[in-house]
């Protein structure tokens, strides 16, 4: 992957203001934006509150209208310092909690929903990943608990069109988890660490690619790491299972931690970290990001890479636009 350079440039479209202390994450309704629906971004925030903004009907600014969202874009699943995930359903226009899910010991760290909505996972500080089923009614069931990993767990997250389940953690490590199907359990099938040439250090975030056979993690070690599945290799559970393995190491281009990075669906992958910067990468080919008070998330529109949302410290959501340079 090459720094992209030269014909691109993120501008500014707005600042998105109402957080009164940092906003740690977002996340893109992925049912909006599209057949003429406004996009509509919800944003978690050290203020103990979840804001959802929507571009107004004629595309001139986000408004205010009351952090993971279902695949549907119905239900929104908040996680919280307090130790519980909450889903939220829009119900006659306001966002209503339909369902609280308790069982974590510490802060819930991350919350992530299947391709097809039936399943949730959290992770937590407590080290641990829950897998909750969503039954009718938005009722939910934990299915599983798994334990594998040896420090807080920073960020879940599931395979684009698999049921596997994607971790990373404090201890170094991306573990991959998925079903028995004899027994039903939660398995782990694969840990990249070290030893595959994996991150030296806290691993924050993961990303796939629109095809779901490559993805993107981020890591304290200041690096970009990129991994692909290996239909050659193995399976380590003999299950079916195709393992993954390295491809390349991006270094050298932050010199604080790399908190937050996305793939979009046309291939360029974002990257927010701790010394202000948003940088953008392509595969061969050859924009220095513009500058912001240190970054905890960012994240491409789930419809294209026209618009970027990222999230600051400084209380505030920035909404970017990918153009040309001429």
């Amino acid at each position: 992957m090459d720094l992209l350079e030269g014909n691109f440039k993120l501008n500014e479209i707005q600042k998105l203001e109402g957080h009164t202390d940092r906003v740690w994450n977002l996340a893109w309704n992925p049912a909006t934006g599209i057949s003429g629906i406004p996009p509509m971004l919800a944003s978690c925030s050290g203020d103990n509150t979840v804001r959802i903004w929507q571009q107004n009907s004629f595309g001139t600014s986000w408004e205010f209208r009351s952090c993971a969202w279902s695949p549907c874009g119905k239900l929104l699943a908040t996680a919280s310092f307090d130790a519980t995930t909450s889903i939220w359903a829009n119900v006659g226009g306001d966002f209503e909690c339909v369902s609280a899910l308790e069982g974590h010991e510490n802060e819930v760290k991350s919350v992530s929903w299947n391709p097809a909505g039936n399943l949730l996972a959290t992770c937590s500080r407590d080290k641990s990943v829950w897998i909750w089923e969503v039954l009718p009614g938005n009722e939910c069931e934990c299915l599983s608990i798994l334990q594998g990993h040896t420090q807080d767990v920073k960020m879940v997250q599931w395979h684009p069109f698999l049921d596997l389940l994607f971790t990373c953690s404090y201890d170094n490590t991306i573990k991959i988890w998925a079903e028995d199907g004899d027994s039903d359990d939660w398995h782990c099938v694969q840990t990249l660490n070290q030893a595959s040439n994996g991150h030296s250090s806290t691993v924050w975030a993961l990303s796939f690619n629109s095809t779901g056979d490559r993805m993107v993690t981020c890591s304290d070690d200041l690096t970009l790491k990129i991994w692909e599945s290996d239909p050659k290799a193995t399976p380590p559970a003999g299950d079916g299972f195709v393992p993954w393995r390295h491809v390349s190491t991006l270094a050298g281009y932050h010199d604080r931690t790399i908190f937050s990075v996305h793939w979009s669906r046309e291939g360029i992958i974002a990257c927010g970290a701790a010394d202000n910067a948003i940088r953008l990468f392509v595969k061969n080919e050859g924009v220095d990001g513009p500058l912001m008070k240190w970054l905890n998330a960012v994240q491409w529109s789930s419809q294209g890479t026209r618009l970027l949302a990222s999230a600051s410290d400084d209380g505030t959501i920035k909404i970017w636009e990918l153009a040309s340079v001429a």
